[in-house]
This record gives C-alpha cells, structure tokens and sequence, in this order.
C-alpha cells in the first residue's frame, strides 16, 4: 500500500497528513503527538477515528498543521485521518459518518464590521 495523502480543515486551521503503514507513530509538525499536543483531551481527539474503526497502532501518520488555534488544529487532524481511513477501507466510511468525522465544521469568526466596535457590538451610546 502506498502513502495516502488527506486534508482536514476547522475554523482557520488547516491538517495535511500522510498516512502509511507502520507502528503507529504519529508526527505532529515533526514532532511527536505527546509534543506538540500536551493536553491530553486533544490526543485523544486526534485518535479518535483510528479506535473507532478498531485500526489504532497499525499506521504511521505525518501531520502538517497550519493556523488557528490548538483545538481547532487537533480537529482538523480528526477530519484528515477519518477521510484517510475511508480511502483505505470504504466499509469504515459509515461508522466515521456517524460520529461526525467526515462533516466539516463550517462554524468560522465573523468579520468586524464598519461602524461597530466588533462584529456586533456597537459603540456605548452616550446621552450627554
């Protein structure tokens, strides 16, 4: 099998991975994941799909994330490896879908507008 390449994306954050079989050994940014992903919370959101689809320890996985903040970056981690894992196995398609994994999260910062002191707050209204 040669190396699967897949993207994920959340809010600003951005995850290309390079999937292939191995050991289990993830790269986060030529980092290991314990690294780059000191809360535990997010390595696990990382894994997700993998003990989902019962395939944890049975691939080396890079990641190259780019933007956003460290939740949105483990997320969009999430998103690229469950579509990695479709391409291997299409039967783990439905199982992924189920739990959200392959649905992109389309929630973005609104922008601020003119006018105002943010995107919807306005200035203080003052009487006198």
């Amino acid at each position: 099998m040669e190396v699967i390449n897949t993207i994920g994306r959340r809010k600003t954050s951005v995850a290309r991975i390079y999937m292939k079989p191995g050991n289990g050994e993830i790269l986060v940014n030529k980092r290991a994941l314990e690294t780059y992903f000191p809360f535990d919370l997010h390595q696990i959101v990382v894994k997700q799909p993998l003990e989902l689809v019962g395939q944890n320890g049975a691939y080396d996985i890079m990641i190259n994330v780019d933007g956003g903040g460290i939740k949105g970056q483990a997320e969009a981690a999430r998103m690229a490896i469950a579509r990695a894992l479709c391409e291997i196995n299409e039967e783990h398609r439905s199982p992924l879908k189920k739990e959200g994994f392959l649905t992109r999260d389309p929630r973005m910062v609104e922008r601020k507008k003119p006018g105002r002191r943010k995107a919807r707050r306005k200035f203080q209204f003052s009487k006198r």
